[in-house]
């Protein structure tokens, strides 16, 4: 190669070296009106239950009793958890839509878990008692959600942490754990309500979760400027 095309070569080089950078999308990029719905589920269903047990007699005690009391045909104002029943179910519809990054497994089981929502709201607690449907769409649900975080995991590169192998094992033990002790107070405890309204606000948060996750992964290689 000449001297001539030596310094052109290495002004080449050098002009591509200074060029900036900019963040490449990598991924299937998750719509904010995903991120949106997935945080509404938690607000909505923690809202209702406090808005929904202010409104009942003092013998309902959050403690012991479950929020499917405040849905049950004996409850006052039993509209606004059944309507939170039924705008979380959507929610969840909605989310599932929305997370295309993950493997389909789990976005059915995320809309099983709405649909588990919306049966329930539609099969309350009679004024003693419960009925069949009402018992098998919340188990389903409880079920359903609980295992939700293992078809989450990502096995490709970027991903964040939390939604690792190792990350999502540990949620899903986790859920496990609150499952079993939700079934725990349902048979001995005397602590149901606080059971089920933990299970509740810690398993509905985890679609928020995941749908942050996967957005904020989607800018993560650098390419170069045109």
């Amino acid at each position: 190669m000449s001297y001539p095309n030596l310094l052109h070569h290495g002004s080449a080089v050098r002009t591509l070296a200074r060029r900036p950078t900019r963040p490449e999308r990598v991924g299937h990029t998750v719509p904010e009106w995903a991120v949106v719905s997935a945080g509404l589920s938690p607000i909505l269903l923690a809202g209702a239950w406090l808005v929904a047990g202010a409104r009942q007699p003092s013998s309902y005690s959050p403690v012991h009793q479950t929020v499917s009391v405040l849905a049950g045909q004996a409850a006052t104002d039993r509209w606004i958890v059944t309507a939170a029943l039924f705008v979380v179910g959507a929610c969840h519809f909605v989310t599932a839509a929305g997370l295309t990054g993950l493997r389909r497994s789990a976005r059915i089981l995320l809309a099983v878990a709405g649909a588990s929502g919306i049966g329930i709201a539609t099969s309350p607690e009679p004024a003693h008692g419960s009925t069949p449907q009402h018992l098998a769409w919340t188990a389903l649900g409880a079920v359903t959600i609980a295992v939700w975080p293992a078809f989450v995991a990502q096995r490709r590169s970027p991903r964040p942490t939390i939604l690792s192998g190792y990350g999502c094992a540990t949620v899903t033990a986790v859920f496990l754990a609150l499952l079993g002790w939700l079934v725990f107070e349902t048979r001995w405890g005397g602590a149901l309500g606080l059971a089920e309204r933990t299970c509740l606000s810690a398993e509905t948060t985890w679609p928020f979760i995941v749908a942050v996750a996967l957005r904020r992964t989607t800018v993560r290689a650098p390419r170069a400027a045109d």
